[in-house]
């Protein structure tokens, strides 16, 4: 069973639904967002950006599945770097009414499989903020390990904040 697949401009309409939806969910954890990056047209801009990315090999952004296909969240490889760093950020998210579910463990799981046997990445980080105990089970699940703090890392809710930094390093001879 498929728990995540490439994005798509057809899933504009349901990632606008579901961040719409999610909007208060998601606002302590996200960047703050202008109203049109909640609408179809918004969605749209957003997935030709990440697809133009994906294109040029610097990012592999995916929608969360549930099982009938449809779309729950996000999960994204953000600055995929090659030559000697062969590394990349992870990013996700999972809607509120599917939280719990096993939804994001299952999509790290699967996403860390394509980056590391498909795109033969070494190394692959996340960040979190610093209570977003969730987030940091979900990555410890899947074998992350905390590496650092980074003060003042990521503008999220409109403020600066701190993060704590996992990582997970490829055991496949690369």
């Amino acid at each position: 069973m498929n728990v995540t697949r490439l994005i798509t401009l057809d899933d504009a309409p349901a990632m606008a639904e579901l961040l719409r939806l999610n909007q208060a969910f998601l606002a302590p954890w996200e960047p703050l967002r202008d109203a049109s990056y909640f609408t179809v047209d918004g969605q749209c801009d957003e997935i030709r950006a990440a697809l133009e990315r994906h294109e040029n090999g610097s990012a592999l952004p995916h929608v969360i599945i549930d099982e009938s296909d449809r779309p729950v969240g996000r999960i994204t490889l953000n600055g995929i770097v090659r030559g000697p760093f062969l590394s990349c950020s992870m990013g996700y998210w999972v809607s509120a009414a599917e939280n719990g579910r096993g939804y994001a463990t299952n999509a790290v799981r699967t996403i860390l499989r394509v980056a590391f046997e498909e795109l033969r990445l070494h190394r692959v980080q996340a960040e979190t903020l610093l209570h977003n105990a969730a987030s940091q089970r979900v990555l410890e699940r899947n074998g992350f390990a905390l590496y650092g703090l980074a003060p003042t890392y990521l503008k999220i809710a409109g403020t600066w904040q701190d993060c704590a930094m996992y990582q997970v390093v490829n055991s496949l001879p690369v």
